[in-house]
C-alpha cells in the first residue's frame, strides 16, 4: 500500500464521478481503479438507489460496502445484501398520504431497489430513472405497500411550489403533534420542468455523513483517515466530516463553503478525483 494518512475515499456520482449523461469521466475511473488496487479502500456515497449504483461500482470494481440513497441504505456490492437501511415507519408515510389527499402532485415511494409510481408520475419517469430504472407502475402509489405498511426508503413529490410547501409543512406538524421525530424533507425548484418544485424525504436518521462513519467503522478506520468529493446539498453531511473533503468547481458556494478544498474541476470535463488521487494519495493512473 502506498503510505498516505488517508485510508478512504467515497465519491459522489451524479455531477462527480459521472458527466450529465451519466457516464463516468474516463481518468476519475482510471483513478479509483488505480487507488482500489494501490490498497486504498474505494467507495460511493450517492443519492441513488442500489439499483442505480450497481453500473459504477461494477466499473471501479468495488467489493464491499456502498452508501446509496443519501446514506439511508448501504449495500454489500459483492453479495448484495443490505448493511444498513434506514426507512420511513408506517406512521409517517401516513402523514404524507394524508398530505397529499386533494393536491395535484405526482408522489413517487422509493423501496430498496424500486421506485413506484401511478400515471400522475409518468411524465416525468426519464427524470426518475436517475435513481434507479427499476421501475414499477401501480393504479395508486400512495395505496402501494410502501406507503399502507412503511419501509420506503424515500419519498419524493413533484407539484407547484405553494403544494410543495404545504405538504412539507403539514407533514411537519404531524410530526410535531404525535411526538414523532420529524424527517428530513428537502424542497427545491426543478428548473428543467418549469415552475415545478420537488419534495425529498428521507428518515431523520441517516446522511451521506453518517453513512461515511459507518463505512470508517466497517473498515477499521477513523474518520480522519477517510476523504470524500461531492458537488451538491446533499453531499454537505459528509463533507463536514470526512477528513479530507473535496467541492467540485460547479458546486453552490455553501457547498464549497463546508469543504476542506476546492477543485477547479467541474462535472463538464471531470478529472477531479484524478487530482485528487495524484496529490494526496501519491497515485498516478
Amino acid at each position: 500500500m502506498i503510505s498516505s494518512e488517508y485510508k478512504l475515499i467515497a465519491v459522489d456520482l451524479d455531477g462527480t464521478l459521472l458527466d450529465h449523461q451519466g457516464n463516468p469521466h474516463e481518468a476519475d475511473l482510471r483513478a479509483l481503479i488505480a487507488l482500489r488496487e494501490a490498497g486504498f479502500v474505494v467507495s460511493i456515497l450517492t443519492g441513488r438507489l442500489y439499483a442505480g449504483t450497481k453500473k459504477a461500482a461494477q466499473a471501479i470494481g468495488i467489493a464491499g460496502p456502498v452508501g446509496c440513497a443519501d446514506g439511508s441504505h448501504v449495500v454489500d456490492h459483492r453479495t448484495g445484501k443490505t448493511l444498513m437501511h434506514h426507512t420511513i415507519d408506517a406512521v409517517r408515510t401516513g402523514y404524507f398520504r394524508q398530505a397529499f389527499a386533494g393536491r395535484e402532485a405526482s408522489v413517487f415511494g422509493f423501496g430498496d431497489d424500486t421506485i413506484v409510481l401511478d400515471a400522475r408520475g409518468e411524465p416525468y419517469l426519464q427524470y426518475m430513472k436517475t435513481w434507479s430504472e427499476d421501475v414499477r407502475i401501480v393504479d395508486d402509489v400512495t395505496e402501494d405497500a410502501l406507503f399502507t405498511g412503511g419501509g420506503a426508503t424515500a419519498i419524493v413529490a413533484l407539484a407547484a411550489e405553494e403544494d410543495i410547501l404545504a405538504i412539507s409543512e403539514q407533514v411537519h406538524a404531524a410530526c410535531d403533534a404525535s411526538g414523532a421525530a420529524r424527517m428530513q424533507i428537502a424542497t427545491f425548484s426543478l428548473s428543467r420542468f418549469g415552475a415545478m418544485h420537488a419534495l425529498l424525504a428521507r428518515a431523520e436518521t441517516a446522511t451521506k455523513g453518517t453513512a461515511l462513519a459507518w463505512l470508517a467503522e466497517h473498515h477499521g478506520l477513523r474518520l480522519d483517515q477517510t476523504v470524500c468529493v461531492g458537488d451538491w446539498w446533499n453531499d454537505v453531511s459528509m463533507l463536514e466530516v470526512a477528513g479530507c473533503s473535496f467541492a467540485m468547481g460547479h458546486a453552490p458556494d455553501e457547498v464549497k463553503a463546508k469543504a476542506t478544498r476546492i477543485l477547479s474541476e467541474t462535472s463538464e470535463r471531470g478529472g477531479g478525483i484524478a487530482t485528487i488521487a495524484r496529490e494526496l494519495f501519491g497515485v498516478v493512473a
